[in-house]
């Protein structure tokens, strides 16, 4: 089943609403200028108009704030088919021909604005977005409803945006978009996520600098017809462009910026009072917005290390009976349908997710009866079933089943009686996952395929492996790992993986989840965190050294699925001490060796949300 038929999910499906809307405007209007902040910092905006000169009223305006340059300029002579706003497409294409208005912003120190960023999503730019919607609604384009939306950081922004309490903004849809920008992006697990400091620090930098000679081959924007930030409408012979761009020498540097939130609440070394709450949703998230504000989380199963969890902690925060979400087969942004048993013409998935957030937005913003009440505030895809399932909740009603880990490799669903057993595992940091994974996308490489390659990777894992299925089972939810162990070192990492084991014996990933033995101690989290499963603080004063040869324990959960084991098919767990691929290996240069108890005492085990 392709993702464009869900009658047993929705009783209009996203595509059948769109199919039913009055004939779309043609063509479009572009106004571009410099919009003054309460700091005197000058930001670029584009204003894209539904129709002609003709169709001129006041619309319902739906604000994008972009890093990635809300336009490029264009090479003439080369660059005539070249779409200008390759970041922005997605949203000009699917709300402005719909009767929106559409703001795009650079936001400060980026693109064509002014200033410098003192961090990835600095506090600085949440106000921006109040003081820009302020500029919005007194515009004759504008009916003075307003909404946000975005993918990733935009989709951030858009939460930034809500939090401010701005009373015209009625609805806003975060994309792909994290809740705590430390566990969610940087420290998945309190483990460093070098792949994403490190390849997106250099992005940044060639985006920010207008390096061009920077940007990687693998960014969908790398053309050479692109040629840095558009100018805006006064800025007609380029000068403004290149002073913005002298100011964003000041920028912060990714992988210094990360490195200095060891711990949750650590702060910057220049600014003690600048912690990493203060670039995360969560922080700022109150109910006055939640009341006044109507929000649309959307996500997917491969969007990174925490995305998914972001978005599911930020609908279980809100109480205003308006909120939806909704999970999809997809990688970050939608760009890709990653389900292992995807059909072979499967269609892009962008569409998809546009379809139903302009529904979403017909009705907040517009006022239009667009039937939401009468769908369930929860969609979600099995992967496997490749079908779309609704609920009420998250998650859905399911049975938490324990499988213990057991002797000659095998996952059972019996408790053990053993006195003592266990099983070494000696780490190696030659386990890795390869580029086709979830964290790829995260810095825009160009992945099609998802874990096409994972057969074979766990061979330098310690598995524990189930019997066969004896029916189609569906695990949805959050799966929770409880390992007992003793360690050689004084700290180290666990990645846990469940793969579907087909019956010729080949090995399909499904999920996984990641831990730092450091951060162990069960804790509080932070106000505003919806607990999904065991609490930690990750703050430096519950951080806990391991002792060589001391036997002790750690629980945490995995990154939500939702997919079915058919029948004949059989669960594995598989252990491992790095992803070399993708994280900071902890301790550099000794590869711990585990033993893993599975005793009466000690019964290290997972426990499955079977459906």
């Amino acid at each position: 089943m392709s993702t464009d038929q869900s009658d047993i999910a929705w009783k209009v499906s996203p595509r059948e609403y769109v199919r039913s809307l009055d004939k779309a405007y043609q063509g479009e209007r572009l106004i571009s200028k410099y919009v003054t902040m309460r700091d005197g910092i000058k930001l670029a905006v584009d204003v894209h108009l539904p129709g002609t000169e003709d169709e001129q009223k006041a619309y319902p305006t739906i604000c994008v704030f972009t890093p990635y340059y809300r336009r490029f300029a264009v090479n003439e002579a080369t660059g005539s088919n070249i779409d200008p706003c390759p970041t922005i497409a997605f949203y000009r294409d699917n709300f402005v021909k719909r009767g929106y208005a559409l703001v795009c912003v650079d936001v400060r120190g980026s693109g064509a604005s002014f200033g410098s960023r003192d961090g990835f999503r600095s506090p600085a730019e949440r106000l921006d977005h109040h003081d820009t919607v302020d500029w919005v609604v007194d515009q004759s384009w504008c009916d003075g409803n307003v909404g946000a939306t975005g993918v990733s950081y935009p989709g951030a922004a858009s939460d930034f945006l809500a939090s401010t309490c701005h009373p015209n903004v009625k609805a806003v849809a975060p994309l792909f978009a994290v809740w705590d920008t430390w566990s969610n992006h940087l420290y998945p697990g309190g483990v460093l996520l070098t792949c994403v400091t490190r390849n997106y620090g250099q992005l940044a930098d060639s985006l920010d600098l207008d390096r061009r000679d920077l940007i990687p081959d693998y960014a969908y924007f790398k053309n050479d017809a692109l040629e840095g930030p558009a100018p805006v409408d006064e800025d007609t012979d380029g000068s403004m462009v290149v002073d913005a761009l002298e100011e964003h020498a000041a920028n912060f540097n990714m992988q210094d910026f990360a490195q200095q939130f060891r711990f949750r609440d650590d702060a910057l070394s220049d600014d003690p009072d600048y912690v990493s709450a203060h670039i995360s949703p969560y922080h700022y998230a109150n109910r006055k917005a939640d009341q006044q504000t109507a929000f649309y989380s959307v996500s997917g199963w491969m969007d990174g290390g925490g995305y998914s969890v972001g978005t599911i902690q930020r609908h279980l925060w809100l109480q205003n009976l308006k909120n939806r979400l909704m999970l999809g087969p997809w990688d970050h942004g939608a760009r890709g349908h990653c389900s292992p048993w995807r059909p072979e013409k499967h269609g892009a998935q962008q569409p998809f997710v546009a379809s139903e957030v302009l529904r979403f937005f017909d009705e907040h913003l517009k006022g239009i009866d667009a039937g939401l009440d009468n769908e369930a505030r929860v969609h979600y895809y099995t992967m496997g079933a490749e079908e779309w399932r609704s609920a009420d909740d998250w998650p859905p009603r399911a049975t938490d089943t324990s499988m213990y880990f057991a002797e000659d490799g095998a996952l059972s669903p019996t408790a053990p009686v053993d006195k003592d057993a266990s099983d070494e595992y000696q780490t190696t940091y030659s386990s890795r996952t390869g580029f086709h994974t979830r964290y790829d996308r995260l810095y825009i490489a160009n992945v099609d395929t998802y874990y096409d390659d994972w057969d074979g990777r766990e061979d330098l894992m310690q598995t524990y492996t189930a019997a066969p299925f004896d029916v189609d089972t569906e695990m949805t939810g959050h799966p929770v790992v409880d390992i007992h162990f003793e360690g050689s070192e004084k700290d180290g990492t666990f990645f846990v993986y469940i793969s579907d084991i087909l019956p010729d014996g080949r090995s399909v990933y499904v999920t996984e989840g990641v831990f730092r033995a450091l951060h162990r101690k069960i804790g509080d989290q932070p106000e505003n965190f919806p607990i999904i499963g065991p609490s930690h603080s990750f703050n430096r004063a519950d951080a806990q050294h391991l002792t060589p040869g001391e036997a002790t324990s750690v629980s945490f959960d995995l990154l939500p699925t939702s997919y079915l084991f058919r029948a004949g098919h059989r669960l594995r767990v598989s252990i491992a001490g790095s992803d070399s691929d993708h994280f900071t290996r902890i301790p550099d240069g000794r590869p711990p060796k585990y033993r893993i108890f599975r005793d009466k005492m000690r019964p290290s085990s997972i426990r499955i949300p079977i459906v």
